[in-house]
């Protein structure tokens, strides 16, 4: 008896959604900050510069929903706010810091391939030879 194809869409779906949450780029980014210890929410936006506000709420509730985050509320005035990873979360800083290693270490090496990648591109297509189209 074979065993059944473990790739079926319905097997896939949960983990497609927690690597989407995990792989996100403002989710990342966070779990590294998070790893240094609890942090106010205005210290990790002001730590990662670009994302807004809305954004930032968003993927800290995403986090804190998956159980990656805790919020913690202090009764001072006006009241304080830290996020801190959970156990799960310190456990999920170990490979995504290892993917901020790799990118790190590769980002030269994509970045040529890109570059490759786009003159030639760009060369086909004012040559009207462009092979990228499925026909």
């Amino acid at each position: 008896m074979k065993p059944k194809h473990i790739h079926t869409t319905s097997n896939c779906k949960p983990f497609t959604e927690l690597l989407a949450r995990i792989g996100d780029k403002w989710s990342v980014f966070v779990v590294m900050l998070l790893g240094e210890g609890p942090m106010r929410f205005t210290e990790i936006k002001r730590a990662t510069g670009s994302v807004s506000q809305k954004m930032l709420t968003l993927t800290l509730r995403g986090l804190e929903r998956d159980g990656f985050v805790t919020r913690s509320v202090f009764a001072t005035s006006p009241p304080r706010v830290e996020y801190a990873l959970t156990e799960l979360g310190q456990s999920l800083k170990i490979p995504v810091n290892a993917l901020g290693e790799w990118a790190f270490a590769n980002h030269p090496e994509v970045e040529d391939a890109r570059r490759k990648f786009d003159l030639a591109h760009a060369a086909s297509a004012t040559a009207g030879t462009d092979q990228t189209a499925d026909a």
